[in-house]
């Protein structure tokens, strides 16, 4: 048995149905399975969400305040008035200011930006920002991907004599700023879509200045809509899918940087391109110091400044990354340091908060355990940090709970950030850990995997997978796909990798064959054996090598209900598959006295004789043979093992030995009937080497006349029996014994694998 390290989640579609509506539609059956579960299941529905266009882009002055806002923005640049767009330190933030500083450049406005530094102003709206605005004679102040909760700042601006338009898609307050326009897709009563992201919101802005849609600023609308993992779904879908169309066919020059210094194809760009190689580099300026320089990419006028600027990306994206594994490493030690408490709360001096995010994330991951990271400013005697939850544990509510506590926070159901004085700290680690008891349990603790589709190894092929891949951009709202494969054999199975810590893995079905990758999987395989049935749940992707395509699965979880035989047959030296076996969870059986005596110094743990084998762990480990098959039959009959390893050892093999034949028994019972007495001991050993046969061979045949009363044993002679009655020699003991000994081996040692697999599923369904 093979146990998932996820909860399964799986979709329900009826074959029948799914097959229906493939028809219907024209599309491989694995599409329509896609479809279905992800409730486009009319082909009214399925058609538009197939063919997404431009038709879905809104007209902008559908938003209320969108007249006023343009109409105030021209007056600014007909009286060259000082304009400052101000902006975000994140991707969508500095997407959104490269957005209108494009537009408004091209129309020739006074414009300028400015992100606040996290660590000088934090987020949003800067009142000392805002005084230097005005200081440098700004009148005309645009906020983009932020403004929607800096009440105060913004008044400070309109007290000041600046003129402000909020462009925001954040959840606003129940107070609202007092803006010249507001344009935030939340607030709408008019505007059809309300999940634009920051830069989507500044891209409407943009169409309405120029009258027409800048499909040339459509590839950095794509990349903040990635980033900031906002529904791909209605006008989103569109601007990521046409955004990422241009990127790999229209390059810019940050682009072409950007690739560069991520080692990536252009024409392979994709939304995974954009979400786990452009935006970590993108969002890495703001995590550690001034974001402007992202801006700077953007705007690159040549190739050069383009990629000096991609360089300084890419530097600080890898100083981030050393930095996140620190304070991970540190604030893993902290959890271990004693029993994981049901919220998790680390807080160290000198963290930077920029990427307490990311580490939160990554504690959530390993433990599964709501998060929180603090990193401690002792001078001013706060901590500020992150947090990430898990299903089933509303973090925003139960950190609401604590609201004498904590002063200042703000977040979602899954995600917040927060600052609390340092001496609130103490309680405000034993209120939320006294929190997460009531609340969550052992259940919650075991991670979710969705599965969209499950689908049989003959519905899988290249083409099918690229077609599934043509439903994409893939993200929030519209999520890659999950797949699952039930009860598939595994072929083969090896660790791949320098470190050995991979796995690969072939599985059949009916005939049909996959390839199956595990990354950081390598413990899988030691799990397995040939002829398991396995359950799978991946990613479905085309693997390309010199020219021929194969489909493949991408493992995320797996999991078996078949038991395990791991054939360890003839290797002698235990070390070689030591560490396949359970530790703790195993029977070390031995039936004979030699075997203890020659293994026990190698084991871990005592070795157990039938007579004293009482079942409590999954496996066991057999490690020589019995001499009668009834004696493995009566431990097998107290335990059902999900794991059994075959060792088998025996000093001296009764297959090899064999029966002396007939005409040897003959040939022995003469010489025997020609002497008076035979001195078995003294002149055994002469006479095998005078007929060419092994010392066992006389001594058994001996065994088998006494027992058969043929002979009999005088002061250690054996003298012929005269008066014996005939009898079959199948009818001594010895005789039958050694019979049954080499069929047993026959089976145990020396049948192939399956044979031995088949044996013992007899013996377990006997049994059960």
């Amino acid at each position: 048995m093979i146990q998932s390290k996820k909860k399964w989640r799986m979709h329900s579609i009826p074959q029948q149905q799914a097959e229906a509506f493939a028809e219907e539609l024209g599309v491989e059956l694995l599409v329509a399975k896609l479809l279905l579960a992800r409730g486009l299941d009319t082909k009214e529905k399925a058609d538009e969400f197939l063919h997404t266009d431009a038709s879905v882009i809104h007209d902008p002055f559908l938003f209320q305040d969108m007249e006023g806002a343009v109409a105030r923005i021209k007056k600014a640049i007909e009286s060259k008035e000082k304009i400052l767009v101000y902006g975000d330190y994140d991707a969508d933030g500095i997407t959104s200011v490269t957005v209108l500083m494009e537009t408004l450049t091209s129309m020739g406005a006074d414009v300028s930006f400015r992100i606040p530094n996290r660590f000088e102003d934090g987020y949003g709206p800067s009142e000392r920002l805002f005084r230097i605005a005005h200081e440098d004679g700004v009148q005309l102040l645009i906020t983009v991907d932020n403004g929607i909760s800096g009440v105060s700042q913004i008044a400070v601006a309109k007290e000041l004599g600046m003129d402000v338009i909020l462009t925001d898609h954040h959840e606003a307050g129940d107070i609202i700023p007092n803006a010249d326009f507001i344009i935030h897709p939340h607030l709408e009563e008019n505007y059809p879509f309300s999940e634009l992201a920051g830069v989507g919101v500044a891209f409407k802005l943009a169409h309405a200045l120029l009258g027409r849609v800048p499909e040339e600023l459509m590839y950095l609308v794509a990349i903040g809509t990635i980033a900031d993992i906002v529904s791909l779904r209605g006008e989103n879908r569109y601007y990521v899918k046409r955004g990422l169309e241009l990127m790999r066919t229209r390059p810019t020059e940050a682009i072409r940087a950007l690739a560069s210094v991520s080692s990536v194809e252009i024409g392979d760009i994709n939304e995974e391109t954009v979400g786990f190689a452009f935006g970590p580099r993108i969002n890495a300026v703001g995590r550690l110091g001034d974001a402007d320089p992202g801006v700077h990419l953007f705007r690159s006028a040549s190739k050069e400044e383009a990629s000096l600027y991609a360089k300084f990306l890419n530097d600080k994206n890898k100083e981030r990354q050393s930095i996140v594994k620190a304070i991970s490493d540190e604030a893993i030690a902290q959890v271990e340091a004693g029993p994981v408490p049901s919220v998790i709360i680390v807080a160290q001096e000198d963290w930077n908060p920029g990427i307490l995010g990311i580490v939160a994330s990554r504690l959530v991951e390993k433990y599964t355990r709501p998060t929180i990271v603090l990193g401690v400013d002792l001078e001013k005697g706060i901590a500020k940090g992150s947090a990430r939850s898990i299903e089933g544990f509303h973090l925003y509510q139960e950190i609401a709970k604590n609201r004498d506590l904590v002063p200042h926070f703000g977040g979602h159901p899954m995600a917040a950030g927060m600052t609390i004085p340092l001496d609130n700290l103490d309680e405000f680690i034993e209120r939320m850990t006294k929190q997460g008891d009531e609340i969550l349990t052992e259940e919650h603790f075991t991670p979710i995997v969705t599965v969209d589709v499950a689908v049989q190894l003959s519905e899988i092929s290249v083409e099918a997978i690229e077609k599934t891949a043509k439903l994409g951009p893939y993200g929030m709202g519209f999520a890659k796909p999950v797949y699952s494969i039930q009860n598939a054999e595994v072929t083969t199975f090896r660790k791949i990798g320098a470190n050995q810590n991979h796995a690969k893995l072939e599985v059949t079905q009916d005939g049909h064959s996959l390839d199956v990758i595990g990354f950081h999987q390598g413990e899988l395989v030691d799990q397995l054996a040939p002829m398991t049935s396995l359950s799978l749940v991946g990613d479905l992707q085309v693997n390309e090598w010199n020219g021929r395509k194969k489909p493949q699965m991408m493992l995320e979880d797996a999991a078996s209900t078949d038991w395990q035989l791991f054939d360890v047959r003839g290797i002698r030296q235990l070390y070689r598959w030591l560490n396949q076996v359970p530790e703790g969870d195993a029977h070390f059986i031995a039936f004979h006295d030699q075997t203890i005596q020659t293994y026990q110094s190698q084991l871990p743990v005592a070795i157990t004789k039938p007579q004293d084998f009482k079942p409590q762990h999954s496996s066991v480990v057999l490690l020589d043979m019995p001499d009668e098959e009834c004696e493995l039959d009566a431990i097998m009959e107290k335990a059902s093992w999900s794991r059994i390893f075959a060792h088998f050892f025996t000093p001296s093999q009764a297959f090899f030995e064999g029966l002396p034949s007939r005409d040897q028994f003959k040939w022995y019972y003469s010489f025997l009937k020609s002497r008076e007495r035979f001195a078995l001991k003294e002149q055994g050993a002469q006479l095998a080497r005078h007929k060419g046969w092994s010392e066992q061979t006389i001594n058994f045949m001996s065994k088998v006349f006494f027992e058969l009363d043929f002979v009999k044993i005088d002061n250690g002679h054996l003298v012929v029996n005269t008066e014996s009655q005939k009898r079959d020699l199948t009818e001594a003991p010895s005789y039958q014994q050694q019979q049954k000994r080499m069929e047993l081996e026959q089976v145990l040692l020396y049948a192939p694998y399956r044979e031995l697999k088949q044996w013992f599923d007899a013996k377990r369904q006997h049994r059960s």
